[in-house]
């Protein structure tokens, strides 16, 4: 082990959180910050052409393979979640949508008594970090770090879905992230030109060089340091030697849902009886620490094709593989500026309900599941994702190795509510499939298939196929609780110079991926960190 060295500031974690604090507090040249990710450095291409999500979302070289423990509702399964292992983390790998969420969600986090976090009080951050390709206006930013611009792929598709969506009644939204959800259109994405705009190729490439800042890649971090109830620094291991830095200011952490959780507990944070069933010293006792998980589950129907040439196709075919690099290439657009959902829609499963309940999205194509081989047939994929869900789970470490994955139990679908919501969603499927728009390209559904008639036979469709979105949060939740982990300035409760920012700290899961938000709360953070020096 190496003498101790020290900086201002540890940062732990790369991702959608951590590499927007790198960026903001050491943009102070006073500010020594040190950046610590678990992976590699960003250098394979496909993690910047947009399309290359399909391939990287389960590339063990630039993803952690976690699972869950089985969960009861979805017949026991295991449900795999990847999260990114690289600079950037889950933002060099994601989908590329970009949703904020509803006004409610954030109204709702200062109703449970969050001050200083309602739509109104975040909306400047989303602004700060965005750098829209329109411009700024009442609900955009321009000139910020992170890319975000519309829709470059066209299909027939595209057109026959949002067309269809308005034969059954829902309202056209040209910005989800404007002034309503509600409705169908083109979803943004986080892109500039031909490139993802992750938060590594957004926020800390071009800072890089600064001297006060310096990232580190391959460091797993193994605990972060304690003197009495003041957080002094973080051990890491890398390339097998066990590094200790101090922090002369903050240890901040921003591993996300999982690995956030995951690092206090093996730090002796958390709940004490956990703790000291696997022989860790109890240094604070804070029940919170890796519960209250939540996240979104996805329900999948996919339709049958025709005359109409859909991602399939060119995915199995060298000829359309090599006209769709040509048109990234030479035009900046075609398959490969794609997401993970081109075309969204965000509806009221309820007339009574006051903001939409499930969020859609739409591909001109099909797999038997995210990462597969594309099926060889002609198809489109509709995903059904309820937005609030009332289901809450737990993380729990397992071991005191740190290089040991925790225990994660999602417990998707535990309440009626949710499995109703789930039910709904997938008959609001069927109706806009029925249009007159998108039967001239559909022929058939099937998956779950016309076998699945009832509401019994759709809801075992969704426990046997669905899984995640990727949309794992509220594992060290911000609150005024017994429960809650973090205050409303992100300060972990009952220690000092400790900080968790990113995903994890949503009181509720927002309404959408969750990205946009991870990002907004680093920004916040950051600000709040340089207005208490």
């Amino acid at each position: 082990m190496d003498a101790m060295a020290e900086v201002d500031f540890v940062i732990v974690g790369a991702g959608s959180a951590g590499c927007v604090l790198a960026n903001r507090l050491s943009a102070d040249p006073g500010n020594r910050v040190l950046l610590l990710e678990a992976g590699g450095k960003d250098t394979d291409p496909w993690i910047h052409i947009p399309a290359g999500f399909y391939r990287n979302i389960y590339n063990p070289k630039v993803a952690w393979y976690f699972e869950t423990e089985p969960v009861p509702e979805m017949n026991n399964r295991r449900i795999p979640w990847p999260r990114g292992k690289v600079l950037g983390g889950s933002s060099s790998i994601n989908g590329l949508i970009y949703i904020r969420g509803q006004r409610q969600d954030f109204d709702l986090w200062r109703q449970f008594g969050n001050a200083g976090w309602s739509y109104d009080d975040v909306l400047p951050y989303f602004r700060k970090a965005e750098d829209q390709e329109h411009g700024a206006n009442a609900f955009h930013g321009a000139g910020g770090p992170l890319g975000v611009s519309d829709l470059r792929t066209k299909h027939p598709l595209h057109d026959a879905l949002i067309e269809a969506a308005q034969q059954a009644g829902y309202p056209y939204n040209a910005d989800f992230n404007g002034a309503e959800q509600e409705g169908v259109g083109p979803l943004q994405l986080t892109a500039r030109g031909r490139r993802r705009s992750s938060t590594a190729a957004a926020y800390v490439k071009p800072v890089m060089r600064r001297a006060n800042l310096r990232v580190e890649v391959r460091a797993l971090t193994h605990r972060v340091l304690l003197e009495g109830k003041r957080a002094i620094g973080v051990e890491y291991r890398q390339n097998g030697t066990l590094h200790r830095v101090r922090a002369k200011r903050e240890v901040l952490l921003c591993g996300g849902a999982i690995n956030s959780p995951q690092i206090l507990q093996l730090s002796g944070i958390g709940p004490g009886a956990l703790l000291q069933g696997l022989g860790l010293e109890v240094l604070h006792d804070l029940p919170g620490v890796g519960e209250n998980l939540q996240d979104h589950v996805g329900g999948r129907m996919i339709y049958r094709c025709q005359d109409v040439v859909t991602f399939n196709e060119i995915y199995h075919n060298w000829l359309r593989r090599i006209w769709a690099g040509m048109q990234y290439a030479f035009l900046g657009d075609g398959p490969l500026m794609t997401g993970a959902g081109p075309i969204g829609l965000f509806v009221k499963t309820r007339p009574e309900l006051d903001s939409p309940d499930v969020q859609y999205q739409f591909m001109a194509g099909s797999s038997p599941k995210i990462g597969d081989p594309m099926h060889k047939f002609p198809a489109c994929t509709f995903g059904a994702i309820p937005c609030r869900p009332e289901s809450r789970g737990w993380l729990r470490i397992t071991s005191p190795d740190p290089a040991k994955p925790p225990a994660m139990q999602p417990n998707y679908l535990a309440t009626q509510n949710d499995r109703d919501t789930m039910v709904a969603a997938l008959k609001v499927t069927r109706k806009v499939f029925a249009m007159p728009a998108l039967r001239k390209y559909v022929t058939e559904e099937i998956f779950p298939g016309p076998q699945a008639k009832t509401d019994e036979d759709l809801l075992n469709h969704v426990r046997a196929t669905s899984g995640t979105t990727f949309h794992q949060t509220s594992t060290c939740m911000m609150g005024p609780g017994p429960m809650a982990v973090v205050d409303t300035a992100l300060r972990v409760k009952g220690l000092d110079a400790l900080r968790v920012i990113d995903a994890s700290i949503m009181p509720t899961v927002v309404s959408g991926n969750t990205n946009a938000t991870a990002i907004m709360i680093a920004e916040k953070g950051a600000d709040m960190i340089l207005q208490a020096a």
